[in-house]
């Protein structure tokens, strides 16, 4: 289910910094699970930061050196969007398959990076301090970090998304949609929150038994 929840995030100077950890993040949510279908651009290190935290080194066959260097699982998906450019303009665009049969990726990620570039501008429209070159920039690193946790927060609980509304069982002429969050659409709560309710709640963490 698309349920658009933000459930990770990193701050760095540069992708491959940052790539690691963020796939640490996603892994935490689902430890047991596949890597989530992914697409980038050439620049980025989500698909070496994918290999290293999901994959897995083969069992040794009895014949030659043992392997050593984690592999891919059969049901990844990912690609990389390359764009090349000259004078500001798009010349051309180029589609790379990263690990998976290559109709089923293309197919489920559709060859394109928009839906990452979209929650960048929501992000820099929510968040000043991401904003190119202005004076909002942050001072702090902390700062930083706290505002984008908090935006990520409003995002997840008090914004609804129109692809994620459902019909109503007894639609009337008033209201024929029930509007949803992101987090109502994955389960975690049943209601749209306010900001004040969202700064307010303190939430306590599932323990398992041990």
């Amino acid at each position: 289910m698309d349920s658009r929840l933000r459930i990770g995030r990193a701050i760095g100077k540069s992708e491959e910094e940052i790539a690691p950890e963020l796939m640490e993040q996603v892994k935490m949510h689902a430890p047991d699970e596949n890597p989530p279908a992914l697409s980038s651009d050439e620049k980025g290190a989500y698909p070496e930061a994918m290999l290293a935290t999901w994959g897995k080194i083969p069992e040794y066959g009895d014949r030659g050196a043992p392997p050593k260097l984690p592999k891919p699982g059969k049901n990844w998906q990912s690609l990389q969007v390359i764009k090349k450019r000259k004078g500001g303009k798009l010349e051309s665009v180029r589609i790379k398959i990263v690990y998976g049969d290559p109709k089923e990726v293309k197919a489920k990620l559709e060859c394109h990076t928009s839906y990452v570039e979209r929650t960048h501008l929501t992000s820099r429209t929510m968040n000043g301090r991401l904003v190119r070159k202005t004076l909002s920039f942050a001072k702090e690193l902390r700062l930083l970090k706290a505002a984008s946790a908090l935006k990520a927060a409003i995002c997840n609980f008090t914004r609804s998304v129109r692809t994620l509304r459902v019909e109503l069982p007894y639609p009337s002429k008033q209201a024929r949609w029930q509007q949803r969050s992101p987090a109502m659409a994955d389960g975690l709560t049943d209601h749209l929150w306010t900001v004040q309710e969202l700064l307010t709640v303190v939430l306590v963490p599932l323990r398992a038994n041990t």
